[in-house]
Order: C-alpha cells, then sequence, then structure tokens
C-alpha cells in the first residue's frame, strides 16, 4: 500500500461528468477539510462546466491532458463501463491515486492489466462500492467478525427495482460490448459486492440462472439468481433486476451462522441470537454513502491504509459475475478465476 500523501487534502480529478459524477461531486462538496475538486475531464464542456460549478475545478477535454498537466493526487473514474480499464492504467502509469466506479473492469485480461498497472506503480486503488458505506451493512460486518452469529453458513442480497429504460434512453447500457452485459454486470453489481463483504471469504464457484422479463430490447438479461460457494464455507445468493419493485418483506441483505442470524432492509438492522425471544434492533444514523465513501477513499490516502475495497476485491466480484455469465449460458457450475492466476498470466504476457 501506498505511503500516507504529504498534503492534509487530496486534489481529485474527475474523469467523466455522466450521471453518477453529480453523486461523486456531492460526496467532494461535504468533505472539504480533506478533498479539494481540483479537475474534470470530459469530451462535452457543457457538462463538466456543470459538474465544476463554483468550485473552480479546471476543465480538460479528455483525461490523458488533464493527468499530464492538472496538480492532482488522484483520479475519480466514473466513465461508462468499457472505458474504465483505459483510464486506470493510464492514471497508473500517471502515478495517480484511483476511485473507480462500478465494474472495476469487464475481462479477465483487463482484470490482470489494472491489477499491474496499479501494482507497479504503487498507487491505491479503491472501487467505489458506496452500498459498504450503509450503517447496517458497518454494523451487520461488525457483528460477523465479532463472532455474534458464530461460524457463518449463508448470506442472502438483494437489489431490484421497476426500471424505466426505454430504447431512446438507455443508451450505452443497452449493448453488451459496452456495458460488459446486462443488469447483473451494473445494478447487479451491487449486492455482489455486498455478498462478497459480508461472507468474509473468497469466492470459488458458481450457478447462476438469467432472465429477460419486461426489458427486451436490451442485448443482456434484466434480471438474474445467482449462487456463490466461498473458500470458507459460507454459501452465497443474490437476486437482482431492473424487471420489477421485489416483494414486501423482502430483505436488502441478511445473514445466519451457527449463534443466530442478522437481516436488514437496508435501513434498519436486527440481530437475533440462537434461542432469543425478541431480536435486538439497532438504531442506526443515515448517512449520505457517496459523502461517506469519498472521506473513506481521502483517508485512506491521507493515513496511507488500504481502503476496504481495492482491486483484489474488484477482481473477485468480477469473477463472480464472469462466472454467472459461463454458468448461464452452459448451464452449469462455474469456477471463479482467482486473482492470483490472472496476475500470473498477465506476468507471462
Amino acid at each position: 500500500m501506498s505511503t500516507a500523501l504529504p498534503r492534509t487534502t487530496i486534489r481529485i480529478g474527475l474523469i467523466g461528468a455522466g450521471g453518477i459524477a453529480g453523486a461523486h461531486v456531492a460526496g467532494y462538496r461535504r468533505n472539504p477539510e480533506t478533498v479539494t475538486f481540483a479537475a474534470v475531464a470530459d469530451p462535452v464542456r457543457e457538462a463538466a462546466e456543470r459538474r465544476a460549478g463554483d468550485t473552480g475545478a479546471a476543465i480538460y477535454a479528455d483525461y490523458t491532458t488533464m493527468l499530464a498537466e492538472a496538480d492532482i493526487d488522484a483520479v475519480d473514474i466514473c466513465l461508462p463501463h468499457h472505458l474504465h480499464k483505459d483510464a486506470i492504467v493510464a492514471a497508473a502509469r500517471a502515478g495517480k491515486h484511483i476511485l473507480c466506479e462500478k465494474p472495476l473492469c469487464l475481462t479477465p485480461e483487463e482484470a490482470a492489466e489494472v491489477d499491474a498497472a496499479v501494482t507497479e506503480a504503487g498507487v491505491t486503488l479503491m472501487c467505489a462500492h458506496n452500498q459498504l458505506f450503509l450503517p447496517a451493512v458497518a454494523k451487520a460486518k461488525e457483528l460477523i467478525e465479532s463472532g455474534a452469529l458464530g461460524r457463518l453458513y449463508e448470506v442472502r442480497t438483494t437489489d431490484s427495482f421497476y426500471n424505466d429504460f426505454d430504447p431512446a434512453n438507455m443508451g450505452w447500457r443497452a449493448h453488451a460490448a459496452t456495458s460488459g452485459g446486462g443488469e447483473l454486470i451494473d445494478t447487479g453489481y451491487h449486492p455482489t459486492y455486498l455478498l462478497l463483504h459480508l461472507a468474509g471469504g473468497s469466492p470459488v464457484e458458481v450457478t447462476a440462472l438469467l432472465a429477460t422479463h419486461r426489458l427486451t430490447f436490451m442485448e443482456g438479461e434484466d434480471s438474474a439468481q445467482v449462487l456463490v460457494r466461498f473458500d470458507n464455507g459460507v454459501i452465497g445468493s443474490l437476486v437482482t433486476s431492473w424487471a420489477y419493485q421485489p416483494a414486501d418483506g423482502t430483505e436488502k441483505f441478511s445473514a445466519v451462522g451457527e449463534h443466530g442470524s442478522l437481516t436488514s432492509d437496508g435501513t434498519t438492522l436486527t440481530f437475533r441470537g440462537r434461542g432469543d425471544e425478541q431480536p435486538t434492533s439497532y438504531d442506526l444514523e443515515p448517512v449520505h454513502e457517496f459523502g461517506a465513501e469519498i472521506a473513506h477513499f481521502a483517508r485512506s490516502l491521507l493515513d496511507g491504509t488500504r481502503p476496504l475495497h481495492t482491486q483484489k476485491e474488484g477482481i473477485e466480484v468480477l469473477g463472480i459475475i464472469l462466472a454467472a455469465y459461463e454458468s448461464a449460458e452452459h448451464r452449469t457450475i462455474a469456477p471463479v478465476r482467482p486473482i492470483e492466476e490472472l496476475t500470473s498470466a498477465a506476468s507471462r504476457g
């Protein structure tokens, strides 16, 4: 991991001024004591100007020029999926730390190249997995790691909603070449990284069923159900969809172990020990997820500490999703390619 930065604030350059970039800029504004929004790069100048607002951030037409000229410590990549890998590699080679929106990249070959570039440059890469900063998730992870559930058996996650995409507004997400697949590698990325985080192991094998229930104009699936076996014995399951609103009572996540279970709707969290007559409910203060995410990234760089999810976890999440696609295509259980194998392949190449 990189050493602490000598500054008291980090200077961030935003790459990509599209929709999700607005949430990231809101995160910068919530952290003025540790973050300076220094630059933004986007070929659409109006979009870049809108994100820069009154911050004084310098505007660039392309990120290669920004990397060469701007006084920045780190970049925040908010590009369409198929452009992530090239931006990560360019930033790493320029010696910049990296926050990257999901997914990290799209293929095993890209994952190997990302890992090699970041490792060689000695920079920090943090995956922008914003749901990890939900107070309910943080408390659940604390309970699991404290041993309150004992040996963990099962984790379930859900992220489904009725999406109003149509052929006129879906854009690059409608095409597998630019999105990487369908709903699973997009919104489905959230319950996948949440599953990985709570399970606490590395994924080993996957089986999946994909469906297109409603958004028939897109190339990929609009819904997925996935089972994952982890190397610590935990079995994970996730459900994700753009086709429908989930049924009332569907949990955001749950976990079951030898001593008890926990469940959450994403806002509240309850824990019931085995034999307890009543569950324990936790009062949790809401947070701005992106503000908390940006704060964590900044502190990681300023203190020289490891972010919650680096490229290691990003590659493991991608591995689950790619194995799910393989499983669905061949109607079998598919292995997850470990990060060590990818790194070895990159060094041979």
